[in-house]
């Protein structure tokens, strides 16, 4: 049976790499973008895999969304959380919009799209639900009081409902990258990656590509012992 996967954030970064690991995998793949309309055709032109727009923050239009998804593919066995911004600030500069925004989409947005599929799940005793955290939801960042709530928020979600989906064959684990090499780490300037990389053991970014390789084993039949789960994939820049 080819099960259906939904990646939010799925076009590009970390996001791409996970939908296309899950497509070479034999996976059926939905990616969801927010509004970056050129990258999104470019990635289905170049991968043939079905992109859907919508914002994980709006609960109803994730479940317009998902409906989309179900009616053109099949019922989402597989959920990856990946949807996230950034809107950095120093504390005592960051504004209640900045603040909300972050919140709404990389927390908030993990249950506008997990509520509406676990009742399925729940029904066919079958799910795996992987949301992307970040080491800084681990350690914290200065400059990143809402992006590190947020992402704190992901794990204790993920431990809390892996308890709930576990006796009806739901798993739920968190994936926490480290420095990825992504367009957006490559956009911040050399001498700040430099010390970026300086405090990385391994000497080095992560690639996109090994974050989906996580993702794919979470998301595998053989993980089903595997839930409440975090997985550390930093490069030994923080230890857990």
């Amino acid at each position: 049976m080819t099960r259906t996967a939904l990646v939010t954030g799925g076009t590009r970064g970390i996001g791409a790499a996970i939908s296309i690991a899950l497509k070479d995998a034999g996976y059926k793949v939905a990616a969801n973008y927010a509004g970056n309309e050129e990258a999104a055709a470019r990635f289905r032109g170049e991968t043939g895999i079905a992109v859907y727009k919508w914002s994980v923050a709006d609960y109803e239009a994730c479940t317009e969304g998902i409906r989309q998804v179900e009616a053109a593919l099949g019922p989402v066995d597989i959920l990856v959380n990946n949807a996230g911004i950034t809107r950095d600030a120093m504390f005592h500069k960051m504004t209640p919009q900045q603040w909300r925004e972050v919140i709404d989409t990389n927390l908030t947005g993990l249950f506008n799209m997990t509520h509406p599929l676990w009742p399925g799940m729940r029904e066919r005793k079958f799910g795996r639900i992987i949301n992307i955290s970040s080491i800084n939801g681990q350690k914290g960042q200065a400059g990143q009081a809402n992006y590190s709530a947020a992402k704190a928020g992901d794990i204790g979600f993920t431990k809390a409902l892996a308890q709930e989906g576990a006796r009806a064959g739901i798993t739920v684990n968190v994936v926490c990258p480290g420095y990825v090499a992504t367009d957006m780490v490559m956009a911040v300037p050399e001498p700040v990656r430099e010390k970026i990389i300086a405090q990385i053991p391994v000497g080095r970014l992560g690639e996109a590509s090994e974050i989906a390789r996580c993702v794919l084993f979470l998301a595998s039949d053989e993980a089903g012992f595997i839930t409440g789960s975090t997985l550390t994939a930093n490069g030994g820049q923080y230890l857990t």
